[in-house]
């Protein structure tokens, strides 16, 4: 038999001292052999197996009762110790595999199923040799047979190959044993340690059990009757030891039945007695039950009667008004130092009327007369409070703003303008918002007559600042005013070249709508938190409403402690939508009458100078853009009307240029360039510079407005007298393009006018270069105008036979159109420079007419060429020097 790793004793040594040090029962070892422990793809990976060493032990429970086998998994620390690495059940192993790839047949798989993850594949371990494998799976075969009473599943290995190996290799020993007959030899295999008897699948005396079956099995007939005949002897004889046996116990068994009879009548003693006991036990029980629910009823009648009294100790509480309060809310003054004391008053009326309602109140005592008497006390009370506050709260605000009223330094006055300043009237009137969101609290439909009280009030303040402001705000503006007529056929263009500087006209609508839209805006925002309207917050506090930063005028808002909070201190949400109309109309009636001096400066500005509309819009642009918020729906209304108001004043002075322009067209002749055409463009060079913001589409409707004006008129005039028509027309267009060449390249709407202007201007140069060359050579053009039609319907061969376009009638045509062209050009020339009043358009225009001559008569060439090949006539190029040397 080869040396195997597990006859090892310094092996076993090393494994019992890795295992031994725990408390308890001392594990047997079976057996430890050395492995090598792998995973099949780590190997593919170029991994090293890891040395291990399997170990089988056995291990008697702690009761004692059956014996445990085990295998454990020992490793190698770094100090070359052998260490306990895993543990597994023997009684959890299901099969046991080897591996088909190693054609060693040394590599194996143990399944167990315990193991917590199924997906990982189980390790792989490899013996030395194929001797220790067998010696192995031999060893765990053996022990799940006698000590778990089953068998792994073997897969890849042959259960009959292993029994032969073990038959083979399995050393014997030969021990006497004495008998009755003597000493006998038994064989017995030999023993590792303190592990039991290595056995074969088959036990040596299964096996000649077995060999005497099969003998017998050969036997004849007559040894099997003989067989049969034997057994039954022996049968016989078992048969009748066993009654010898019972009759010779026949005194033991009397003897246990008297004993038996001796228990049952102790038993039925004790039956009676426990019977006796269990009636009075019952009878006690009974009783103690008795005194048990007397006492429960005793000790919750107690609890109820405690739990009652406070709670009518409670509601008592409720029910009590202090005198202090009471005093405040029927009889207490509104003073500024007893505010303190109305507002705690408030909220412990509101906090009583809350308490003694359903929801905090138990449905129970809602009906009981000491509440609802308690309830219509604080009701009359509320009532009482809420009256004298209200009454209080609208001569207040009154007297405030009276009293501004009638001290004038309040406003502007000559030679001085004041921007408003509210400061002192909003620190006075925050002394009382609490109490005003007191009063919401309890009767909101209070608020409808303080509100109204509040708007009648401050509409008398504002509208008298913004009176005062505006009157001195013109006074204290020095401008001279700009002419209206544009356009008009008697202003001289000194007039419109020499206007005056009105900057200050727009500098002072600007400083008007800087001082009172955010004035307006901030009222705006204060009435609606003084007054509890729940609405979003629209303006930050203190912040401009145009975007920039004004100056402070004392209404910064930052102060002002006016968010709705409840009665623990928390602010209220502000999210109902459904106050927003009503907050608009209470605004309409704060703000309505002001914009009346808007009007009057907006008036103001348009006498001195009607362009300052423009730069007026486009400030009230930038302050509309602005004006986002809903709450401030007022101001964003004022501005709109503004900018209406600003747009119809420049509509009305569009409106007049195109009437003044108009009124060109009465006039009995008008040759030359029209007087509105240079004059046009000065007003757009102005209306440019005036331009701010957003006021793009205002001035590019009116340029559209007059421009269409100005070509309509031009159109017209120029019908009045069809021999000029086209000189009218090509010397208005050339100056409307020479006089807005610069503005058309910056400004997208003057620059497609422009190209309109060019291209009638082409128009009316061709039909007048045409007009003026058939006067000089109708008859050379009209002949070849002829032979263009015919060549439609005949042969060119054929045309000169046709009436009056043979050889003879082409050579008096030359004759007569070409003799003293020279002079028939000059007097082109003359004529285009006779009609002409602009004497700078005469170059291009002649050099456009000789283009035009030249490719005339170019075309004729070709069809004599055509029609009279044989027809000598001057060339294009002689034609060509001769116009260059005119």
């Amino acid at each position: 038999m080869v040396a195997s790793s597990a006859d090892d004793v310094e092996l076993r040594r090393a494994c019992a001292v890795a295992i031994g040090g725990g408390a308890g029962s001392k594990p047997d070892i079976v057996l430890a052999i050395r492995v090598a422990k792998g995973r099949g793809i780590l190997e593919k990976l170029g991994r090293v197996a890891k040395p291990r060493v399997l170990l089988l032990t056995t291990q008697n429970s702690s009761k004692g009762q059956r014996t445990k086998a085990f295998l454990r998994v020992l490793k190698y620390s770094s100090g070359g110790v052998l260490e306990p690495a895993k543990l597994y059940k023997l009684k959890h192993l299901t099969k046991v595999e080897v591996i088909s790839n190693d054609p060693t047949g040394c590599t194996f798989i143990l399944g167990f199923d315990n193991l917590r993850s199924q997906s990982v594949a189980p390790p792989q371990w490899t013996m030395r040799n194929i001797d220790d494998r067998n010696q192995l799976l031999l060893c765990i075969l053996n022990m799940c047979k006698e000590m778990l009473g089953r068998l792994p599943k073997f897969i890849g290995i042959d259960i009959v190959e292993m029994a032969l190996w073990a038959k083979e290799n399995t050393p014997t020993v030969t021990n006497q044993v004495n008998t009755q007959d003597g000493p006998a030899a038994s064989v017995m295999t030999q023993r590792d340690l303190k592990v039991t008897v290595e056995k074969d699948l088959v036990s040596q005396a299964e096996e000649e059990d077995m060999e005497a079956l099969l003998g017998t099995y050969v036997m004849g007939i007559g040894e099997a009757e003989a067989f049969s005949e034997r057994l039954k002897r022996e049968l016989l004889a078992l048969e009748a030891a066993n009654v010898h046996a019972l009759l010779e116990s026949e005194p033991l068994i009397e003897e246990v039945l008297q004993g038996l009879e001796a228990a049952s009548v102790c038993v039925d003693d004790m039956d009676e007695w426990l019977r006796i006991f269990n009636v009075k036990l019952r009878h006690m029980r009974e009783d103690i039950e008795s005194i048990e629910s007397r006492n429960n009823n005793l000790e919750m009648q107690s609890v109820n009667n405690k739990a009652l009294i406070d709670e009518l100790d409670k509601l008592l509480e409720r029910l009590r008004i202090p005198s202090e309060f009471a005093a405040s809310l029927t009889g207490g003054s509104f003073d500024e130092a007893r505010m303190l004391k109305n507002v705690e008053a408030c909220e412990w009326l509101t906090g009583a009327i809350c308490s003694l309602e359903v929801p905090n109140l138990d449905p129970c005592y809602a009906h009981m007369r000491a509440v609802k008497e308690k309830q219509a006390e604080l009701e009359k009370l509320k009532n009482t409070f809420v009256r004298r506050a209200s009454e209080f709260l609208r001569n207040y605000f009154s007297s405030l703003v009276d009293f501004m009223i009638s001290d004038k330094s309040y406003f502007s006055q000559r030679g001085q303008l004041k921007r408003p300043d509210h400061a002192d009237l909003r620190y006075k009137c925050r002394t009382y918002a609490r109490l005003l969101q007191h009063l919401k609290s309890l009767d909101k439909s209070c608020l409808g007559p303080l509100r109204k009280a509040y708007c009648h009030s401050l509409n008398l303040l504002l509208r008298r600042e913004a009176r005062e402001f505006a009157n001195e705000l013109r006074a204290s503006t020095k401008a001279s005013r700009n002419p209206t007529g544009w356009l008009e056929v008697s202003t001289g263009s000194s007039q419109t070249a020499n206007s005056t500087d009105t900057s200050t006209v727009s500098e002072a609508y600007s400083k008007m709508l800087t001082i009172f839209i955010p004035l307006l805006v901030d009222e705006s925002s204060f009435f609606a938190h003084f007054m509890c309207f729940e609405v979003p917050a629209f303006v930050p506090p203190g912040a401009p409403a145009n975007g920039t930063k004004s100056e402070s005028d004392g209404n910064d808002a930052n102060d002002d402690d006016l968010s709705l909070m409840d009665f623990d201190g928390n602010d209220i949400k502000r999210n109902n939508s459904g106050e927003l109309g009503t907050l608009n109309e209470a605004l309409q009636d704060l703000l309505d009458g002001i914009q009346e001096d808007f009007y009057a400066v907006v008036d103001w500005a348009y006498k001195i100078d009607p362009l300052r509309c423009i730069s007026m819009h486009g400030i009230t642009e930038r302050y509309l853009s602005g004006q986002k918020a809903d709450a401030a729906g007022f101001v964003r209304k004022l501005l709109d009307d503004l900018e209406s108001k600003i747009s119809m004043q420049f509509g009305r002075f569009v409106d007049e240029a195109c009437h003044q322009i108009e009124r060109n067209e009465r006039n009995i002749r008008q040759m030359g360039v029209l007087s509105y055409i240079p004059r046009f463009a000065t007003l757009a060079t102005r209306m440019e510079q005036y331009i701010q913001g957003q006021s793009r589409d205002l001035i590019d409707q009116a340029y559209t407005k007059l421009v269409g004006t100005m070509f309509a008129t031009l159109e017209k005039i120029a019908q009045s007298d069809s021999k000029y028509a086209d000189v009218v027309l090509l010397e208005n267009y050339a100056a409307f393009q020479n006089s807005l060449y610069d503005l058309a390249n910056v400004v997208p709407m003057l620059a497609k006018f422009y190209h309109q202007a060019s291209e009638a201007y082409e128009q009316a140069c061709t039909r007048h270069i045409s007009t003026i060359i058939y006067m000089q050579f109708e008859r050379l053009f009209q002949f070849a105008r002829k032979i263009d039609d015919l060549m439609y319907t005949i042969t060119p061969e054929e045309i000169p036979f046709q009436l009056g376009l043979s050889k003879m009638d082409l050579r008096k045509v030359l004759k007569s159109s070409l003799s003293g062209i020279d002079k028939s050009i000059n007097a082109m020339y003359r004529k285009l420079q006779k009609n002409l009043t602009s004497e700078e358009l005469l170059p291009s225009l002649w050099d456009k007419c000789k283009k035009e001559f030249l490719e005339k008569y170019e075309s004729f060439v070709q069809l004599v060429a055509k029609v009279y090949p044989n027809e000598s006539i001057p060339s294009v190029t002689e034609m060509r020097e001769l116009l260059a040397s005119l």
